[in-house]
C-alpha cells in the first residue's frame, strides 16, 4: 500500500506518526539552521577581531557546519522511517 493510499484509507484520522515524522523533521531543520547561523556569526566576529587567524576560524566552521548538516541528515532519514513505517 502506497502512502497516498493509506492517507486515502485514514481519512480524517491520520496515524500519529505522519504527525510525529513531520514534527521531527521540522525540528531537525530548524535546528541546523540555527546552529549553522551561530556558527557563521561566531566564525564572522573571530575574523573581525583576529584577522590572522582566519583560515583557521574559516576550516573549524567549515568542519562545524558539516557536522551539523550529517546530524540534521540523519534525523531526517529517522523521521522518513517513522513515517513509512506506519
Amino acid at each position: 500500500m502506497t502512502a497516498p493510499e493509506m492517507l486515502a484509507a485514514a481519512g480524517d484520522n491520520l496515524p500519529y506518526g505522519f504527525l510525529g515524522a513531520a514534527l521531527g523533521a521540522g525540528l531537525a531543520v530548524v535546528g541546523a539552521g540555527l546552529g549553522i547561523g551561530k556558527i557563521g556569526s561566531s566564525a564572522n566576529e573571530g575574523i573581525a577581531r583576529q584577522p590572522e587567524a582566519a583560515a583557521d576560524i574559516r576550516g573549524g566552521s567549515i568542519i562545524l557546519c558539516a557536522l551539523i548538516e550529517g546530524v540534521a541528515l540523519f534525523a531526517v532519514v529517522v523521521t522518513l522511517l517513522i513515517a513509512l513505517k506506519t
